[in-house]
């Protein structure tokens, strides 16, 4: 796949024309008694059915750079996907934005194929067929589907095990929004930190994905205290999501903020920055305190790669030698979840996460959902971190009358017209034999 510059006026996806469905074979030739003459027959159609082209909407990454390298395209193909053992696939209706594709636009994500590719590590959806070996998953089942890549695309094919049954009541939009950001949460917290009761946790971008997920999280536990910085916008949202002291870190030094309520420091920082907040971070740290590096957030500064923000990020890391790090008394760790291999550790934190969800104690927050062809409208919201909780995206067509629907702008006067920029849809046709 590969896609063309878009110009500056949005046309509607092209719908694919199908060949017309055959009409019923009523002359066709019969059995005493009115039934069909052979079971050949029968095959032949079934056999032509399945077989009949099938299109399907996809965002694809035809380069590096700013939002306009997402492109929407049409992707056909001459008969169904084909499944191998142990494999479904997924009729996808909701897929989450998260920080890692902002990278990958850029070109700094590692584990991204090189362009064209498709993005997208989550998603849910039904499913739509099964192949061979699988037991535990049919036809109509409603899942949480994830993978390293692809998954932005309204129909995708993956591994059985890297699916998950949705509880009746979760909606698509939660489902896309819980497997990256919980994850990650679950993964930091319990199983590298030892979140434990009365222990003090700080949670940067606490308004984000990742950051509402911690939040809710340390709400398991008794009596954990949650710094979080975000902007003063967003305090009142994240008081009420579980954050004992909201810190605004665009016009105060979280640092000293932190001292002033707790001298002795926090037990845990989770820290999605890098650079000079990792610096801090560990100094913030008590005695027998956690850093648990998971980003570099400050590298992305604008729609672009930039060389000098990736190089003060870089120049101010944390270094430390062995000998540092036993006298201080610390520990530092690195969490990546497309780096963890171990299916059975992520499955196992998955179904926790779900019955966690079951029993009402956490809550993906959608921030806001955009179609495919509001992608770069989507990307722009996470990357000026206007978002407070998940942003979504939605394969199926966006509809003419539809407005944009944040819960920021929901709240608008719905008298007035707002203008948006829109993508290309192009038509890529992949014939497979």
């Amino acid at each position: 796949m590969s896609g063309e510059e878009a110009p500056t006026q949005q046309q509607p996806p092209e719908q694919e024309k199908k060949p017309e469905d055959p009409p019923p074979a009523a002359d066709a030739p019969q059995e005493p008694g009115g039934s069909p003459a052979t079971p050949a027959v029968e095959e032949k159609e079934v056999k032509a059915e399945e077989e009949k082209p099938v299109s399907w909407r996809v965002l694809v990454l035809t380069g590096h750079g700013g939002y306009d390298k997402v492109k929407l395209q049409v992707k056909t193909q001459s008969k169904p996907p084909q499944l191998k053992a142990g494999e479904v696939l997924v009729r996808v209706k909701a897929c989450g934005l998260n920080f890692a594709e902002l990278l990958g636009r850029q070109g700094l994500y590692d584990l991204l194929p090189a362009p064209p590719v498709t993005m997208g590590m989550e998603g849910s959806g039904v499913i739509e067929a099964v192949g061979d070996d699988v037991e535990d998953r049919k036809v109509g089942d409603r899942v949480i589907a994830m993978s390293r890549c692809g998954m932005w695309q309204e129909m995708v094919v993956v591994p059985v095990n890297r699916t998950f049954l949705m509880p009746e009541e979760m909606s698509f939009e939660e489902g896309a929004a819980l497997p990256v950001n919980y994850l990650t949460a679950y993964m930091m917290l319990f199983e590298m930190a030892n979140l434990r009761p009365g222990k003090s946790v700080l949670v940067h971008m606490a308004a984000g994905g990742v950051g509402i997920a911690a939040t809710q999280l340390c709400q398991t536990i008794q009596d954990v205290t949650v710094f979080g910085t975000a902007s003063a916008s967003k305090h009142e949202t994240i008081a009420r999501g579980g954050v004992t002291h909201p810190i605004d870190y665009r016009t105060k030094d979280y640092v000293e903020e932190i001292r002033k309520i707790s001298p002795k420091g926090v037990d845990i920082v989770l820290d999605p920055l890098g650079g000079s907040d990792t610096q801090k971070g560990f100094s913030l740290l008590k005695p027998l305190g956690i850093l648990v590096v998971f980003g570099a957030a400050n590298c992305v500064t604008g729609q672009k790669k930039n060389l000098l923000a990736m190089a003060k990020t870089w120049y101010n890391q944390l270094s430390l030698n062995t000998l540092k790090l036993m006298q201080s008394n610390k520990a530092v760790s690195g969490f990546h979840l497309g780096h963890l291999s171990d299916e059975e550790l992520i499955s196992s934190a998955m179904f926790k996460l779900l019955e966690l969800y079951r029993q009402g104690k956490i809550k993906p927050c959608i921030d806001s959902c955009y179609h495919f062809e509001e992608v770069a409208e989507a990307m722009k919201r996470m990357h000026e971190r206007q978002n407070v909780g998940k942003v979504i995206l939605l394969p199926e067509p966006k509809k003419e009358e539809e407005k944009p629907k944040s819960a920021a702008e929901a709240g608008e006067n719905e008298g007035a017209i707002n203008k948006k920029e829109e993508e290309v849809t192009e038509e890529v046709k992949a014939e497979t034999d």
